[in-house]
């Protein structure tokens, strides 16, 4: 143990009860990954503070020692964000994990970020409301904030930033500040809700949230839709945007995940190409937007389309989708998964699904593409065997050239998953001079580079 954090652990046992510290290698263990193929590390300290002032302590003293500092939700993320390389102290958000206020005639609800998606939902369901970012993990929301996170519904809803009214975030050096208000819309100042959702931890610790909510739709119905191919598909979605149906998820797995689903959540879907969609709204409309959907899905060959409005249908529709990562990795036990994404325009995506399908036959693997393909994002699941040099190298090879693809054609190098370590190579390429401009808000923020170090911009402390 260094000397540093030998300073610093009795003053944390003084800011916070015995039960909030921890140096036990099993708690330090589940804290040194998250569900990413990344080299994992352990934090020397892992804390779990109840309140913003235990964290803002917790902050004064890491910046005084210079101490390392990552913030933890759930560990769910995929590139390597709460990995702590440099060591340091983790902050476990669990136990802040209160829904502090719904303000439902202003369609806001504020929580800590400990709360879970799923937590929030089941509570807002009471008030006829629903919280619209749907990851696929039971993430936390201070997580999702901190990733920028989006999913299945980010074609009608929008992503994570675009839910964030307000953030009360606790700076490096222990400052409490407000990056918002309840204002549906400001004129005032910087938007720093933009800059901070989407940050990783490397600017602050999220300690409350104000997010919009939406009611719950009249009528929901959903649908899955069988394609002779993978561009077919992806060209019937393109169709669907450009006629402007208010489509609320639209999702592309294909031939061999649906083999992989029906292994897994034992269905017997058409082994092909397929989409999960998904229409809410009022009835009326919703029927004639599915009619449209139907006679646009013909035009692109569909070969069989089934809608489901039972809620149990519905759900063990989307289940499917949900688990596909699980499925890949239940299926095949001993490898491990990477799962990659890009986001492209919209116009560029039919080539770019083909360009990644081919890509991942050519090399040998084990892996199939999924995504929101409404809005131009979409996954690779590879199943590798980490011991296996070459395995490894042929998916970071086939990592690296859907990215420079999706680049060279003005999109990103990761829609949703995030920058983390793994997408940090890209950064410099992607952002050109604008990466120095992060570069010196970090330094602006976080002088001693103690807040999640090595994520996005490399600062040398």
């Amino acid at each position: 143990m260094s000397t540093s954090i030998e300073n610093i652990l009795p003053k944390l046992k003084k800011v916070l009860k015995e039960d909030q510290v921890s140096i036990n290698l099993t708690v330090r263990e589940l804290h040194s990954k998250d569900e990413s193929y990344h080299e994992i590390c352990l934090p020397d300290i892992v804390v779990f503070p109840k309140n913003t002032n235990e964290v803002s302590e917790i902050m004064k003293l890491a910046n005084h020692y210079q101490i390392p500092v990552v913030p933890f939700g759930r560990g769910s993320s995929l590139e390597g964000h709460i990995i702590p390389y440099d060591n340091g102290i983790t902050i476990d958000f669990s136990l802040m994990d209160k829904i502090l206020e719904v303000r439902e005639n202003d369609l806001l609800v504020k929580v800590q970020p400990g709360v879970t998606r799923s937590q929030l939902n089941k509570e807002l369901k009471k008030y006829g409301l629903f919280f619209s970012v749907d990851p696929g993990a039971d993430a936390t929301l201070g997580g999702m904030a901190a990733t920028n996170a989006s999913g299945t519904t980010t074609v009608k809803y929008g992503v994570m930033r675009d839910q964030v009214r307000d953030l009360e975030v606790v700076l490096a050096d222990g400052t409490v500040i407000h990056t918002g208000s309840l204002a549906a819309k400001s004129a005032s100042g910087f938007h720093l809700n933009g800059l901070f959702v989407g940050s990783e931890g490397t600017l602050g610790c999220f300690t409350e949230l104000t997010l919009r909510v939406y009611g719950i739709p009249e009528f929901t119905t959903a649908a899955r839709a069988v394609f002779p191919s993978v561009q077919s598909a992806v060209e019937a979605v393109t169709s669907i945007l450009q006629t402007g149906i208010p489509i609320a998820r639209v999702e592309l797995v294909d031939e061999e995940s649906i083999r992989q689903v029906n292994r897994f959540s034992e269905t017997n879907y058409v082994e092909s190409p397929t989409l999960f969609l998904e229409f809410d709204g009022n009835e009326a409309g919703l029927k004639q937007d599915v009619e449209f959907t139907k006679e646009i899905m013909e035009d692109h060959g569909c070969v069989d389309i089934q809608f489901e409005t039972d809620n149990t249908a519905r759900t063990k529709l989307w289940d499917a989708r949900h688990n596909l990562a699980y499925a890949y990795i239940h299926g095949n036990v001993g490898k491990k998964m990477m799962v990659t994404d890009v986001c492209v325009p919209i116009s560029e995506l039919a080539d770019a699904v083909v360009y990644a399908r081919n890509e991942l036959s050519s090399i040998g693997l084990i892996g199939g593409l999924t995504g929101h393909v409404g809005d131009g994002n979409f996954h690779a699941i590879l199943m590798i065997d980490m011991t296996d040099a070459a395995e490894v190298a042929k998916a970071e090879s086939f990592n690296e050239k859907i990215v420079h693809y999706a680049l060279e054609r003005n999109g990103t190098c990761t829609g949703e998953h995030g920058v983390g370590i793994g997408k940090q190579k890209y950064q410099a390429l992607e952002h050109g001079a604008a990466l120095q401009v992060m570069e010196k808000i970090k330094i602006a923020l976080d002088p001693n580079n103690i807040l999640n170090p090595k994520k996005i911009v490399n600062i040398e402390s």
